[in-house]
This record gives structure tokens, sequence and C-alpha cells, in this order.
């Protein structure tokens, strides 16, 4: 049976201060957590309703289904809840294509996005201090366990950007057609927010925008933050290979 400051300290985790706080975070699920289990993130504990690991874990706990519903950040619990510290910031390789991500706020769309990443071959992700935070629970339930092979990195974009001696590619509507511009195999490509785009101060570091050409007759606004990153990385890489 869990304590009640078990279940307090694992509940606060729902929220970003608190996670920075304590330096943890949760995955749900049996095969999120053997994906966290078989990585290079260090476990705390495990909750589960049933010893179903096939991975030798020790420090696990068998619960009640009422005491996983009280620390699941779920509407149906899955059987099991990992605690696991969260890493230490490690460097971002510049000599590969990055990533970066202007204020992207929806954690479906950031967790896709890292699981486009890891399909892609991108180790690194760089994150405006603004955008949603990559241990969130919804966002880590949409990486499907590829949070474990992404270097995720928050930093003062503008900052980073400016600093940056090779190309960097931004998305816009009056861009250069993708499929007519000469892409490299690095560079950074930078994503911008769901309902504004990439903002100005971002826009003015930008050395080469492209765009993806809308063929549909029924106009549509843009295209999804997540979609269009998918379009993106598969010319990027259709073409330098």
């Amino acid at each position: 049976m869990l304590s009640k400051n078990q279940i307090k300290l694992i509940k606060t985790l729902a929220q970003k201060k608190f996670r920075s706080q304590h330096g943890l975070f949760t995955v749900e699920g049996v095969k999120g957590i053997i994906e966290f289990v078989n990585s290079s993130f260090q476990l705390q504990h495990i909750y589960t309703t049933q010893p179903i690991f096939d991975v030798k874990i020790d420090n696990f706990t068998i619960i009640s289904e009422s005491d996983l519903k009280k620390i699941s950040q779920l509407r149906n619990p899955n059987t099991a809840v990992g605690v696991f510290k969260i890493p230490k910031k490690a460097s971002i390789d510049t000599t590969n294509l990055i990533v970066a991500l202007d204020d992207v706020r929806d954690p479906g769309n950031l967790g896709t996005i890292i699981r486009l990443c890891d399909w892609f071959g991108i180790k690194d992700l760089v994150c405006s201090n603004n955008t949603v935070d990559c241990y969130n629970s919804k966002v880590v339930q949409a990486t499907m366990g590829s949070l474990t092979r992404v270097n995720v990195t928050y930093v003062d974009l503008e900052n980073f950007l400016s600093k940056y001696t090779s190309e960097i590619y931004g998305t816009f509507m009056d861009g250069e057609t993708i499929y007519n511009s000469e892409l490299p195999q690095y560079g950074i490509l930078v994503m911008g927010n769901e309902g504004n785009g990439i903002s100005q101060k971002v826009q003015d570091l930008v050395t080469k925008r492209i765009a993806i050409p809308r063929f549909g007759d029924n106009f549509t606004e843009s295209l999804n933050v997540a979609t269009a990153t998918a379009i993106c990385l598969s010319e990027f890489k259709r073409k330098t290979i």
C-alpha cells in the first residue's frame, strides 16, 4: 500500500514546477517503462499492479488498482507507473541537422515531433523556453519511448540561433518550395508555434525561408506543426542520402 506522502509526491509530478523541484517525471504503461529502463535514464521506482516486467528490476512495489488510479495521470491507468530521474543537460552536436521549436505548446505535437526526430535520425531537438516541457506526461506518452533516444534541450532560442554559423531554415507560407530547395546534411530547421508560426525575432535570424506548397483547391491556412515537421525532415533526408 502506498503512503500518503508517496501518493502526494507522485501526483505533484503532473506539474512542471514540481518535476523541476524534485528532478523526477513519470512514465506510464509497461512498454513505455521498459523503453526507459533499457535506456540511460535512471529509474527511481516502479509502482505496478502486476509483476509482469521481463527485465530485471529490483526497485518496484506491487500496488492495488485503487492506488494506481490515485497516482496515474491517465483516465484509464495502464498497469504501472514508473518514476524516473530527469537527466542532466547534455551538449548539442552542431555538426548534424538540428530541429528547433519556437514556442510549440501542444503536448501531442511535441511528442510526435520527438518521435519524428527519432525516426529520421535527428539526435538533437532544441526548444525555446516557452515550448511545452518534454517531461509532461502527455508528451512522454506521445513519444512512445523516443524521448530516450533524442536529446531535448531548452534554450534561449534567439541567443542560440544568433551564435550559429551555418544555415538556419524556417518554414513560411512565402518561402521557396522545399521540393526545389538545396538541403544540406547539417543546419537548423526551425518550426513555429501552432497559431502564430515563427516569432518575428526568430524570423530575423532565419537565413533560408522554405515552404511546403499547397496543391489543393480549397484554402487551408496552414499545416499542423508536427505534420509540417514530418514533410520537412523527409525532404532533408531524401536529398542527403
